[in-house]
């Protein structure tokens, strides 16, 4: 990708930045010309934004008629569909930026809204506790990590001391987080793995959690195929790193696999079971599995 467009828009089921995309073709940023740019949560996820809706989102302009063209069209249009996408775009735009999870996440200073799909989890479930050594697999950019962090904290400060470990991985960058360390690439790999278990110098996670999620193709046994091996990687990943009594977290899309990864927990799990966090949209198609106590 070069910065500011893609080969196409970037699409899904819901354009919700809590949804799985794909890339299909151009995308028109209308009016944020210059300052366009692509940004990914990691190697699954893609959002698209321009410098005037970065701006938006923090609350630091208002919604005008440049900013409602952040997804692209799909195939050639017609005037009469470009109005009604260009009433879509708008509408979610303006839900994005008034989202109150979105300007919580602005004032407390966490990178994304998804800190709070994890909190809530954490709240409900009681999972971090100080002393832990947590992995954050498909991290980038770092929300759940910062909490995490944040959880981890005597004080539950953003910076200084730290009474526990976090590991971070992803294939894309992460800016650095104080106390977090950070390891860029893909967990399957011999090297990757290698740097993972140095990090974790002998240790077994207490807690894991993934929120990975794949591109979409549009093709349903495909992407069902797609979902349940990322949940199988993040099982694995347990099975291997993680001690007997821990707790995977692991980011699940309700669809034509549901039932099938729902199954692959409760084989892996003494304790598995399902959450939608409040900070999750409703129309998201996404749940949280929470595995608890290897088999």
């Amino acid at each position: 990708m070069e910065q500011g467009f893609t080969p196409g828009p970037v699409i899904g089921k819901h354009p919700d930045l809590d949804e799985p995309v794909g890339i299909e073709r151009s995308v028109d940023f209308l009016g944020d010309v210059g300052c366009q740019t692509v940004v990914s949560h990691h190697h699954h996820r893609i959002e698209v934004v321009g410098g005037g809706a970065v701006d938006l989102a923090l609350g630091r302009r208002q919604l005008d008629e440049w900013h409602v063209g952040i997804i692209g069209a799909m195939k050639p249009q017609s005037k009469s569909t470009k109005a009604i996408g260009k009433k879509v775009n708008k509408a979610w735009l303006h839900d994005h930026i008034n989202d109150p999870y979105v300007k919580l996440a602005a004032r407390e200073g966490y990178r994304a809204r998804a800190a709070y799909k994890l909190k809530e989890i954490d709240e409900t479930l009681h999972l971090i506790k100080p002393g832990h050594l947590v992995v954050d697999l498909g991290s980038t950019p770092g929300a759940w990590s910062q909490y995490a962090r944040r959880r981890l904290s005597p004080a539950g400060a953003a910076a200084g001391d730290l009474n526990g470990s976090i590991i971070a991985l992803d294939m894309l960058p992460m800016e650095p987080i104080e106390g977090v360390t950070f390891i860029q690439g893909d967990f399957r790999e011999a090297t990757v793995l290698a740097e993972l278990e140095a990090a974790m110098a002998g240790r077994r996670a207490d807690v894991v959690v993934s929120d990975m999620a794949p591109n979409l193709s549009g093709i349903a046994s495909a992407d069902a195929a797609r979902v349940a091996y990322l949940v199988e990687l993040a099982i694995e990943f347990a099975r291997n790193h993680m001690k007997p009594e821990g707790t995977l977290v692991a980011k699940v899309f309700h669809g034509g696999s549901y039932s099938e990864v729902v199954q692959r927990f409760k084989a892996a799990f003494h304790s598995a079971k399902p959450l939608k966090p409040k900070a999750s949209r409703d129309r998201s198609s996404e749940t949280f599995l929470v595995g608890t106590g290897l088999l």
